[in-house]
């Protein structure tokens, strides 16, 4: 269940001097959609200490969810919960997505069963956040979201019960792949990067954790999607989850 206590003060020192090395954050408008107002209060909370420029908007129900996104225009990301009162959070994913195309909308619910998780990213949702994962990583996760980034929760990643049941998917893995990491020709820094990918991290936090320039990150990744014959990171995540390499790579 989504923690509604406060960040102990070391977390909370930790956060802005975190922060302090990078510029600026640009403005969002943002939509929480959640039956719950404390649920609402924590996460406006911790949204506004990601990006203290956000406008935080509020939904209870996904009738106010459609009709704030309509009205104003300028919310860019929506975080949807599916457990609402009034109409199946499906639904509201598949409305938003249809009516409203440019608004990016993140999932943060209590679900987190693979089926859910599947089926809000066939929806088009740009993100699946679960709230039984630790603060730490919720706010890691909206962090990563801030930063245009896809969050996929570890359950997901891990079970390759979708792979198996479409195997033409564009992330599924091939029979005939290797199964060993050396085996796609990846150098050790390459693997470095590839585990901080399976966390979710973004390039800028691979380069601060790798202590590497960004173009080198960047051309990491690049080889990485070549070697994996992926389009993009969530489908090289997946596809290395459904090889069966679990934590920690090796080579």
């Amino acid at each position: 269940m989504l923690a509604l206590t406060e960040t102990s003060k070391v977390e909370a020192s930790r956060w802005p001097s975190k922060r302090g090395q990078t510029k600026r954050p640009s403005p969002m408008n943002i939509l929480v959609v959640d039956d719950h107002f404390l649920i609402r209060d924590a996460l406006r909370d911790w949204l506004k200490r990601l990006n203290s420029e956000a406008t935080i908007l509020e939904a209870a129900n996904g009738h106010q969810a459609i009709e704030l996104v309509s009205e104003h225009t300028q919310i860019q990301l929506v975080l949807l919960e599916l457990n609402l009162p009034d109409r199946d959070g499906f639904s509201v994913l598949a409305e938003l997505r249809e009516r409203h195309p440019t608004v990016s909308v993140v999932v943060l619910s209590t679900r987190q069963d693979p089926d859910s998780v599947a089926r809000a990213f066939d929806l088009g949702a740009l993100g699946f956040i679960p709230k039984s994962e630790r603060q730490e990583v919720l706010l890691s996760a909206l962090e990563l979201v801030f930063a245009g980034g896809t969050y996929i929760p570890s359950q997901f990643l891990l079970c390759e019960a979708r792979s198996s049941s479409n195997p033409n998917a564009p992330f599924a893995a091939s029979a005939v792949r290797p199964r060993k990491s050396a085996d796609f020709g990846l150098t050790g820094r390459q693997l470095d990067v590839l585990k901080l990918m399976m966390k979710g991290k973004s390039n800028k936090t691979i380069c601060r954790e790798l202590s590497l320039a960004e173009p080198t990150v960047k051309n990491h990744v690049t080889a990485i999607l070549k070697a994996l014959k992926v389009m993009n990171r969530t489908e090289a995540v997946i596809a290395v989850s459904s090889l069966g390499w679990e934590r920690p790579l090796t080579q």
